[in-house]
């Protein structure tokens, strides 16, 4: 399945989630997704920002030990439905989004949370989920550059 349609599955997924369960799941289906757009891109994205992309892959690979949630909790991977990235702008425009409400929806948990180690880990998962952003961002940008100086 193509990145773009998992990415708007994500979103919508995360705005119907409910409870705070709800929304850690989706914040790691979010960050799987990440990890393996980013991946993909490292292998089979523009050679210019094939060394970026394998960085997002690292960076989503981190978040899977921040927040305990199993997969058998999330029905499965999302991510792993991914077999191509046909619009890579449009992919990483997309993912870039879906992270920033993740980003805002665990803001929502930890002002609710009632346990400290939830707190902190959705803090760390934070923290996580806005390196991706950045990381995201920054491929971005390199392709802006590769389209403005074509070779």
């Amino acid at each position: 399945m193509d990145a773009v349609r998992i990415i708007a599955a994500s979103r919508r997924s995360l705005t119907e989630a409910t409870t705070l369960q709800d929304v850690i799941v989706e914040a790691w289906q979010a960050q799987a997704l990440a990890e393996a757009i980013g991946s993909h891109l490292a292998i089979f994205g523009p050679y210019e920002v094939r060394s970026r992309a394998r960085g997002l892959g690292d960076a989503g690979g981190r978040f899977s030990g921040g927040l305990l949630c199993p997969v058998s909790a999330t029905g499965g991977l999302r991510a792993a439905q991914l077999s191509e990235v046909r619009d890579v702008r449009a992919a990483l425009l997309g993912l870039c989004r879906l992270l920033q409400e993740v980003c805002e929806a665990l803001v929502g948990v930890v002002l609710l949370a009632d346990e400290e180690a939830m707190y902190w880990n959705c803090v760390e998962a934070m923290d996580t989920v806005d390196e991706a952003r950045d990381r995201v961002s920054g491929i971005l940008e390199k392709l802006e550059v590769r389209d403005r100086n074509p070779a």
